[in-house]
């Protein structure tokens, strides 16, 4: 299926050409159709997947159609609300080059920069306004804006807002605008709470849940280190020595703990970049400038601020942090394997987040191969692995395979797993060897 046999117009067409954009992902083509017939809509699927354009799209035409027979003066149409800035600016972008052909203006307000630019270009008139929560009700106590106008409505990246504690922002900005509206909702998970809010904000929605493509896991090289917490930092550095490391997203659970980490990789003459919330907006974006031009190496991030970060071609996604929400490490991963490419996700694991190692092993349906050869890991013999019921030595082939053959046994246990519900292999770390880095021998 391609675009235009989803029945997009002609100048939309042709700004989807130009960007090289052809063919619809999944979320797109399940998505398009539901929206251009004004349906409610729930959507989740991981990131990187196309939710942006998604939405935007329909929303754009809908719009341009509806000018064709109104000569009503220009006023905010649609709003889209967004968790991070990082992600209201992408939006904001998307929204842009997808519309170069048609009369649509859209603008992008945020908190963290001064709000006279902003309330200039909204007192000009716009169509579509892409917001984060805080910045927007602050404008509108100010009478700076209304949303009486506004049909179109989307909450993308929900579960992040219901994370950072925007959920009664949320109520609020909902009860705004019309009630006689179009609701879109993404969300990347669909925990209780998400639900509930969906629940709450929707009418008669329609579901679209893409599942993660066993292909984009397949295409992405996966490895764990079970490594003590204190010696995370030394491991990082050995791993940067390789050249093929060319560029790395690195996670880290707390924005302290991002911090930390940079000011380790400068004292090792390895340039990097921290972006977390408490960042203001010029140092978070001139951080992701220099990623993204390759002028820094590595960029570490939480969680909320690494969402909105849209990189080409990311070498590698290193997990020094665990998540504690399974679903939140397909997210990160998926950050590295983009547009069909290739990729490495590393993962560190300390003695206290093997649970958390359990349950990611659970959710994704296979055991994440263990690294050997590094003087930080456990060696494999210090590790319980117990094998699947259906197959007990293709797990065992699998633990005694070199690391070339590791993709290949990750796929035959995705197959076994996918055919049955069965147990995953339960990795479970009891002693974790102390090795001195100076003389790679253990203390």
């Amino acid at each position: 299926m391609t675009f235009k046999e989803l029945n997009i117009i002609e100048p939309i067409l042709k700004a989807l050409t130009a960007k090289e954009y052809f063919v619809p992902t999944p979320i797109q083509s399940e998505s398009i159709p539901v929206l251009l017939q004004g349906k409610d809509i729930l959507g989740s699927a991981q990131t990187g997947t196309g939710k942006t354009a998604a939405f935007a799209i329909p929303i754009l035409q809908n719009l341009y159609v509806e000018k064709q027979t109104s000569n009503s003066r220009r006023t905010i149409k649609t709003l889209v609300l967004a968790p991070t800035r990082e992600l209201a600016l992408q939006i904001h972008d998307n929204f842009k080059e997808y519309s170069t052909n048609i009369d649509i203006k859209t603008t992008v307000i945020y908190g963290g920069v001064p709000q006279a630019k902003q309330v200039r270009i909204l007192n000009q008139g716009v169509d579509i306004l892409v917001a984060t929560p805080g910045r927007l009700l602050d404008l509108i106590q100010q009478r700076k804006l209304t949303l009486s106008d506004v049909s179109y409505l989307v909450l993308d990246e929900a579960d992040r807002m219901l994370d950072m504690g925007f959920v009664k922002d949320v109520k609020k900005i909902v009860a705004m605008v019309k009630k006689k509206r179009q609701t879109m909702f993404f969300s990347a998970t669909m925990p209780k709470a998400i639900m509930n809010l969906a629940n709450e904000i929707l009418n008669n929605p329609v579901r679209v849940m893409i599942t993660p493509d066993e292909e984009i896991m397949d295409i992405i090289k996966q490895s764990v280190y079970f490594v003590e917490k204190k010696r995370k930092i030394k491991l990082l550095i050995e791993l940067l020595r390789n050249d093929d490391l060319k560029s790395a997203l690195v996670f880290s659970r707390t924005k302290h703990g991002a911090n930390n980490i940079v000011k380790y990789l400068d004292e090792s003459n390895v340039r990097s970049k921290a972006i977390h919330g408490n960042k203001s907006q010029t140092a978070r974006q001139k951080a992701l400038t220099l990623f993204k031009s390759k002028q820094i190496r590595v960029l570490v991030a939480t969680d909320i601020a690494a969402r909105g970060i849209d990189v080409d071609e990311l070498s590698h996604v290193i997990n020094f942090d665990l998540p504690e929400v399974p679903e939140t490490y397909i997210h990160r991963i998926g950050r590295t394997g983009r547009a069909g490419f290739g990729g490495v996700a590393i993962s560190f694991c300390s003695p206290e987040q093997a649970d958390l190692l359990k349950d990611i092993q659970k959710h994704i349906k296979m055991t994440i191969p263990v690294e050997k050869g590094s003087i930080f890991s456990i060696e494999l013999s210090s590790i319980e692995v117990k094998p699947s019921r259906q197959n007990p030595s293709r797990s065992s082939r699998s633990n005694k395979s070199s690391r070339s053959n590791n993709s290949s046994n990750q796929s035959k246990q995705r197959q076994s797993y996918s055919r049955k519900k069965s147990k995953t292999n339960k990795v479970k770390p009891k002693n974790f060897s102390k090795y001195d880095s100076r003389n790679n021998s253990k203390k």
